[in-house]
């Protein structure tokens, strides 16, 4: 499949990329910075699109099959952005990958927005994650919902918790597991139409993924 890893710049996204490099998946990075073109594609990314999720970005589903939405507004920004990438660019994503009927999209959401209002410093990022889950949730796009919980920069544990909802959250979950999830998921029929949250755990990635 054609893969558009959308926010590709981000941490989780390049770890993606680099987990797409060894599939026979064809990567398309969407950036909006020309700059960081070729660094990705030293990670693995066949083709660079550039596309700003606050403006038009139709033209980067030409001849796409999968999407992974993995962009974010990040933590040093406010409420603006927040609403801007990543509930108004998700939904701008979705609507475009029903349009140019794309077959596949994986989302990375969040572990707290099924009931962000518990959160206080970040409700209004969990808010808006669950709207946009919700707007995916309403379509009839191929899609998997992947809500991890706090990330960290150390390497792949291969392990991870997977439920529909983590009651015990005392652990944390690996960037580059978080992007061995998503990319594995893409060809995994059965997780089509399911949302869930994930940790580092004792269940090694593919076996969690096929108990779904």
């Amino acid at each position: 499949m054609n893969v558009l890893v959308v926010g590709a710049n981000g941490q989780v996204a390049k770890e993606a990329i680099k987990e797409l490099k060894d599939t026979d998946h064809k990567t398309f990075a969407m950036i909006r910075n020309n700059e960081q073109a070729q660094s990705l594609k030293e990670l693995g990314a066949d083709e660079v699109v550039l596309a700003d999720l606050e403006k038009d970005i139709s033209h980067a589903f030409k001849h796409i099959d999968a999407v992974i939405f993995a962009a974010g507004s990040g933590g040093h920004t406010g409420a603006d952005k927040t609403i801007l990438i990543d509930l108004w660019g998700a939904i701008k994503v979705i609507d475009q990958a029903i349009e140019h009927k794309v077959n596949r999209f994986v989302m990375l959401s969040s572990m707290g927005t099924v009931e962000p209002e518990q959160s206080d410093k970040i409700k209004h990022y969990l808010v808006a994650k669950k709207l946009a889950d919700d707007h995916l949730k309403r379509s009839e796009l191929n899609y998997t919902i992947v809500r991890p919980g706090s990330l960290t920069n150390e390497e792949s544990l291969g392990k991870i918790k997977l439920e529909q909802v983590i009651q015990n959250r005392d652990t944390t979950i690996t960037r580059a597991d978080v992007a061995k999830v998503l990319v594995a998921t893409l060809d995994k029929e059965n997780t089509f139409q399911q949302t869930f949250e994930i940790l580092n755990g004792d269940t090694d990635i593919e076996e969690a993924l096929n108990r779904i």
